[in-house]
């Protein structure tokens, strides 16, 4: 298995959509509302139900998106439902009677820290990946893509929208040309006639748009200074290395 970490709105599930397609494999996308269940033992029960029916159409991508709700650690947990649930998980995973032969198992948190450390076992999620917020090229993509289909008029200058907006997200990049059109919006009610996105309404929505993934990294960078047995938060450390001053 493979546990995807990382700020929100980094494109962890696109991630996991995108594996599927590459190794042609039928993707479960498994919500918590898909496990959870308030009578004692059913939870279980829908999880085993749910890996049995990945294992039968293997290849299979089987995606756990915020798992630390399905596997939290148990130390912390105050009904003994939720330790019971966890092992359950911890054994459909690698259990002696259960043969995952084709069946890609995908998990994704914003808080790796919360996660059951025995998910970390080898033969489980023993591959532990960092997804960071873009970086320069990709941000500036991620505009273009998301301006693609908008009327838009004059040269938009991405590059030093890309420049400037270091830690955003592609939510935060797109909530950023949505606020751009809300201004090509407003100057058109203003002036009774359509008023296409110029740079000068993307530039002006950026003094009001702020990435929503500083708070997670300011918290990641403790726990990967901290708490970082094995070297697990070294490609966090590394990025705020990189961009810390931006």
């Amino acid at each position: 298995g493979i546990l995807m970490f990382g700020p929100p709105g980094v494109g962890k599930t696109l991630i996991a959509r995108a594996t599927a397609g590459e190794c042609n494999a039928r993707f479960f996308n498994v919500a918590i509302s898909d496990v959870l269940d308030m009578y004692v033992g059913e939870s279980e029960q829908k999880l085993h139900a749910l890996f049995e029916k990945a294992r039968q159409s293997a290849p299979a991508v089987l995606f756990f998106d915020e798992v630390e709700a399905l596997g939290g650690k148990r130390q912390y947990a105050r009904e003994a439902a939720t330790a019971k649930l966890v092992s359950q998980f911890l054994a459909e995973m690698d259990g002696f009677s259960q043969n995952n032969n084709g069946v890609l198992i995908l998990g994704a948190t914003n808080v790796p820290w919360a996660v059951d450390p025995a998910f970390r076992r080898p033969g489980r999620f023993d591959r532990f990946f960092f997804v960071p917020p873009p970086d320069q090229a990709a941000r500036e993509e991620i505009l273009r893509i998301h301006l693609k289909d908008r009327p838009t008029a004059g040269q938009l200058d991405l590059g030093w929208l890309a420049r400037n907006t270091v830690s955003f997200s592609g939510a935060d990049l797109r909530q950023l040309v949505e606020a751009a059109s809300d201004e090509a919006i407003d100057a058109s009610l203003e002036a009774g006639v359509d008023v296409p996105i110029t740079d000068a309404h993307l530039k002006t929505a950026l003094r009001n748009v702020k990435p929503t993934t500083l708070e997670w990294l300011t918290t990641a960078r403790n726990h990967a200074r901290y708490a970082n047995e094995g070297g697990q938060y070294d490609e966090v450390l590394a990025f705020l290395d990189r961009h810390g001053k931006g």
